[in-house]
């Protein structure tokens, strides 16, 4: 399945997009690579069930109907995806700086346990 492959390379990046950007304090942007990072890796954990959504609440309901519900994955990474939305959300279009360092650090920290999480079942699945 080379489009989860992708989509895990790709998440992958954004995670050390998120490090650096934390590292220069752009703790708004780091949070949305770091959701982003989430974000593909639910799309491809989707595709192993052949689902794709044209909507990040598609993806993100979806995700968690699919592999939340039924104990696939922790609850845990249904709220870590769903806080990421949030503060990106919140970090992309508010007017003033809403994101604190320690904020970022910890969805950072959610997004790289949720990106492996999600790897380690496409490796069982063999999609990766």
């Amino acid at each position: 399945m080379k489009e989860a492959a992708s989509l895990i390379e790709r998440a992958r990046k954004y995670l050390e997009s998120s490090e650096m950007l934390i590292e220069k304090g752009d703790n708004e942007s780091s949070v949305s690579r770091s959701y982003y990072a989430m974000f593909f890796s639910a799309e491809a954990a989707l595709l192993t069930k052949e689902m794709a959504f044209s909507s990040h609440k598609g993806v993100i309901s979806s995700f968690g109907e699919t592999f939340i519900l039924p104990g696939i994955f922790p609850k845990e990474m249904g709220r870590w995806i769903n806080i990421a939305f949030e503060k990106r959300q919140l970090g992309d279009y508010e007017y003033t700086f809403v994101i604190s360092a320690g904020e970022a650090k910890e969805i950072l920290s959610n997004a790289r346990a949720f990106v492996e999480n999600v790897v380690s079942y496409l490796k069982k699945m063999k999609a990766v």
